[in-house]
């Protein structure tokens, strides 16, 4: 219930913040200046507040549940922003679309049923944070890297995936952070883990205005929406230890429910939603010419 909570309140996260972001110059793009712009527009400040509550709801559920099964409930959030973000731009979602958004939502769903994730270990060992480092870091900077230059829905496509790989890290630094505080506030702060929690995460939070900033909600949220639970996924397996379920037919339906997500993710990339809006000519110009 925790995570279904925030879910909710990340989806009204993402659509007041992307609709603030997407008023902002290009230029600021991944600067400082971009959230300096930002906090001059009370929706924006309106989203960042139901964002405290889902990373309050999130913590929480870091604390009682696996990493894998928390991160993948994040994902029904994806139901509510889509329509919602597509009305606030006065675009459709179609028929297509809503099978790609299902694809992501109940291939996950399917696939935490199916795999019954168990919670492992409170915190990773050195080996496995420095694999996490290595692997989610060097993922993070090769898209951000890999994204052109130009706003658009490509650039927020690939800013998207790369803020849904650095919220896995960061729900990872969550769990391990919650599982410190059990111990004590004092012996928390003598840990690297909450600090470097809160630099990622205030590097995520600024890629995510990026990303929003670029192009449509439909073009960043899903990438985000899907890359954050399958590294954390692959974090809670690998460095916490969680089990899953390893039956043949369960392993088999897990890879399914994985295939149907990846499709979730090439129908919406291929939505018209993605095509970039045609320009608004100025005052007394005369029309832009047809292009049927």
């Amino acid at each position: 219930m925790l995570a279904l909570g925030a879910a909710g309140l990340y989806a009204a996260t993402s659509v007041l913040q992307q609709s603030a972001a997407a008023t902002v110059a290009h230029e600021r793009s991944l600067r400082p200046s971009l959230l300096v712009a930002l906090v001059r527009q009370p929706r924006w400040l309106l989203g960042n507040l139901a964002e405290v509550g889902a990373v309050t709801l999130q913590f929480l559920a870091l604390r009682r549940g696996a990493l894998l099964l928390v991160q993948a409930l994040l994902v029904s959030g994806l139901l509510l922003a889509l329509p919602v973000g597509a009305a606030l731009h006065h675009r459709r979602l179609s028929r297509t679309d809503w099978l790609g958004a299902l694809g992501i939502v109940a291939g996950l769903a399917v696939f935490v049923t199916i795999a019954r994730p168990a919670a492992g270990r409170g915190d990773a060992s050195g080996l496995g944070w420095a694999l996490v480092a290595l692997l989610g870091g060097g993922a993070v900077v090769a898209l951000v890297l890999r994204a052109p230059a130009e706003p658009g829905a490509p650039r927020a496509t690939y800013l998207g995936a790369g803020c849904g790989v650095l919220f896995g890290v960061t729900a990872a630094l969550a769990k391990a952070s919650g599982h410190l505080l059990d111990r004590g506030l004092a012996h928390a702060l003598q840990a690297w883990e909450p600090y470097a929690l809160l630099g990622l995460g205030a590097l995520g939070f600024l890629l995510a205005q990026s990303a929003f900033q670029a192009g449509p909600l439909a073009a960043s949220l899903p990438l985000i929406t899907a890359a954050d639970p399958i590294v954390a996924a692959l974090i809670g397996v690998l460095a916490f230890h969680e089990r899953l379920a390893t039956g043949a037919g369960a392993v088999a339906l897990q890879a399914f429910a994985g295939l149907a997500v990846i499709a979730g993710v090439w129908i919406l990339a291929r939505s018209p939603l993605l095509a970039p809006e045609p320009p608004v000519p100025p005052a007394g110009a005369p029309p832009l010419p047809s292009t049927a």
